[in-house]
């Protein structure tokens, strides 16, 4: 078992130097970017560092295997998040364990985004601007998960969701020539695929140490008109450990959960996330976290009070010439 634990530390060491010495550009070769955004607060204020991590329905937008040991039969959580340029994204997640776990956990996604209105035009070269005006039309997408997590042994956990996503861009007016003659079709730029996501969650047995990987968004190539593009594929290990439970005697109920997790992108660079969340007698959380090669920000903060069973989570993160980002989460477990 130590010669196993100590391949996979190597492992995890390799691909974190890979994902920092060897990265690579990869720009633009993939859509339905609102999966990659996080909105869950404790994800986001822990730098999205999730991976290996049990957190209930929350899993479904890191890593399903991650709600295969939830304590409770029910997990309900729903975050919202208002995001750069005005784009507001809203989820809500469901887990549900029956028979004390016996058939597993299962679990249910949803999230919303809304780019917001726009003013639509058309060009017209009869008209004197050049164009004609179309009125005012708004933007949405969406992503209905079904998914589910079991415990195999009591040490190493699978998860997997099918997600609908559906995605509203508007329609285009072309103009098409033929003989001479101009005249115009109209053309809807709406896709609608399958995506899939996996992971596995191992406990070393090494106190809480626990391994996680997750496979995120994959899916077919679509096409809006003639160049063909896929979901934003990641590929994601993670690490996470209580490293109070080093600690001898502690004076009260206390925790500090160190995760770092190393994702590889199709479309960017590869990131390196590091989270911590220090938690007071299972009340009070406060949280930080940070995410190499972002542009626009990298640190993140948060805090978290549960009471009774029901949890509000805050998180902070500094966007650059984009000001903050702002999400709200609130949980409630049976």
């Amino acid at each position: 078992m130590k010669n196993k634990i100590n391949i996979l530390l190597m492992g995890f060491i390799i691909g974190i130097f890979y994902t920092n010495v060897f990265s690579q550009q990869k720009i633009a070769q993939t859509g339905f970017q609102f999966l990659s955004v996080v909105s869950d607060a404790r994800g986001a204020a822990m730098g999205e560092a999730l991976t290996s991590l049990q957190i209930g329905s929350s899993a479904l937008f890191f890593n399903p295997a991650g709600m295969a040991d939830m304590q409770g039969f029910l997990d309900v959580s729903g975050s919202t998040n208002k995001w750069i340029a005005d784009i507001t994204h809203t989820t809500i997640a469901i887990a549900y364990k029956p028979l004390n776990g016996q058939y597993g956990v299962f679990g249910l996604s949803a999230q919303y985004v809304n780019y917001g209105d726009f003013y639509g035009t058309v060009v017209d070269a009869a008209s004197p601007q050049g164009y004609d005006d179309t009125g005012i039309f708004s933007l949405n997408a969406y992503a209905i998960g079904i998914g589910y997590a079991k415990q195999l042994t009591d040490r190493f956990s699978v998860g997997g969701q099918i997600k609908y996503v559906r995605q509203d861009l508007g329609s285009s007016t072309i103009p098409i020539i033929a003989n001479g003659d101009t005249s115009k079709q109209t053309i809807s730029n709406t896709l609608s695929p399958l995506v899939f996501d996996f992971g596995t969650q191992f406990k070393t047995g090494i106190k809480s140490l626990v391994f996680g990987m997750s496979v995120r968004d994959f899916s077919t190539q679509v096409k809006y008109a003639t160049e063909g593009f896929q979901a934003p594929l990641v590929f994601t290990l993670g690490i996470s450990m209580n490293v109070l439970d080093l600690v001898q005697d502690l004076p009260f109920n206390q925790s500090l959960i160190a995760c770092i997790d190393a994702s590889h992108y199709t479309d960017h660079p590869e990131q390196v996330k590091v989270g911590l969340e220090y938690k007071i007698l299972n009340t009070v959380s406060l949280r930080g976290g940070y995410i190499s090669n972002n542009d626009l920000g990298g640190f993140s903060f948060g805090l978290g009070i549960t009471q009774d069973g029901f949890t509000i989570d805050y998180a902070y993160s500094p966007y650059g010439v984009f000001n903050n980002v702002q999400r709200f989460t609130a949980r409630f477990a049976l």
